[in-house]
């Protein structure tokens, strides 16, 4: 699918068209997996709503950080865990705390280098549903490091079911050319959280454009937009009640985000094995290396 992803939209439609022309085989008896390997997955937070609400949650202050409206901030999670459409998610066994994230994800053709804004619109090749499962205990204690998230999220990432091409959606952009798409979360089968896509406080575009900035897109990348807003996690509704209502993810709960155009993504949690322990930290004495000896 790289190769695909590589060769651009007309390239795809042209296979598309080809695929069309022969017959079908009905979805009922196929399981997806994964629609493409990424070269990599950067991931956004870029929903005012959210922020401010996992914020609460995890650090226990309110409000959102100045800092985050200078620039759509993003990190880089595994592309070596990925899951596809109904998947089990192995959550850490350890975790109590476990979470779900209701993203968009775009898929990058192309590659560059510091592009603008309108340069970036022709690097866009499509987009999918994501869900950024989140150890938010794990998550919290690591991150008072100052450093992560790292094995709080890095344990499972979902993508599916496919890749939707831009002028599938394209009715859908408003005025500023953010996707006016309704995004759901069900777990259970009762919904959690509902919010628009519009709501993102930076277009697709514009992800892309920082993405490189002073760095390298290449085919194949992935960049989710963060969470949605409302609902888009529980730990942005247990930072609004002060409580964690609705409860935390347990094995067999099964979870559906759905965003409109470009289908459902579900996926059944459960453990992982327990893991090996680590050795505990090594306190001792600090020592210095010796001088460089003076040149003769």
């Amino acid at each position: 699918m790289r190769d695909v992803v590589a060769a651009g939209l007309p390239a795809a439609r042209r296979l598309a068209e080809a695929a069309l022309a022969r017959p079908g085989v009905p979805l009922s008896t196929l399981r997806l997996q994964v629609p493409l390997e990424p070269a990599s997955v950067r991931d956004f937070v870029a929903f005012e709503e959210h922020v401010e609400g996992v914020r609460r949650s995890i650090e226990g202050t309110g409000g959102v950080p100045d800092a985050w409206y200078d620039a759509p901030t993003f990190y880089f999670t595994n592309p070596h865990r990925l899951l596809g459409p109904d998947e089990a998610v192995p959550f850490p066994a350890a975790s109590r705390a476990r979470d779900l994230e209701l993203e968009v994800a775009v898929v990058v053709t192309g590659e560059g280098t510091s592009l603008s804004v309108e340069e970036a619109a022709d690097h866009v090749f499509g987009f999918l549903v994501m869900n950024d499962w989140s150890a938010r205990d794990l998550q919290g204690r690591e991150m008072q490091v100052g450093l992560g998230p790292a094995k709080g999220k890095d344990f499972a990432t979902s993508l599916g079911p496919w890749i939707v091409t831009p002028d599938e959606v394209a009715d859908r952009r408003d005025a500023d050319g953010f996707l006016e798409l309704v995004g759901t979360v069900e777990i259970n089968g009762v919904e959690v959280g509902r919010d628009l896509l519009a709501n993102c406080g930076w277009s697709f575009e514009a992800m892309i454009a920082y993405a490189s900035r002073d760095s390298r897109v290449v085919s194949g990348d992935v960049l989710g937009s963060g969470t949605f807003g409302h609902g888009g996690c529980l730990a942005e509704l247990w930072g609004l009640a002060g409580r964690q209502d609705p409860p935390p993810l347990v094995d067999g709960d099964v979870v559906t985000l759905t965003v409109e155009r470009l289908g459902s993504l579900t996926a059944t949690i459960a453990s992982a094995p327990e893991p090996p322990p680590l050795p505990a930290f090594r306190p001792s004495e600090r020592h210095r290396a010796p001088a460089q000896p003076a040149a003769g």
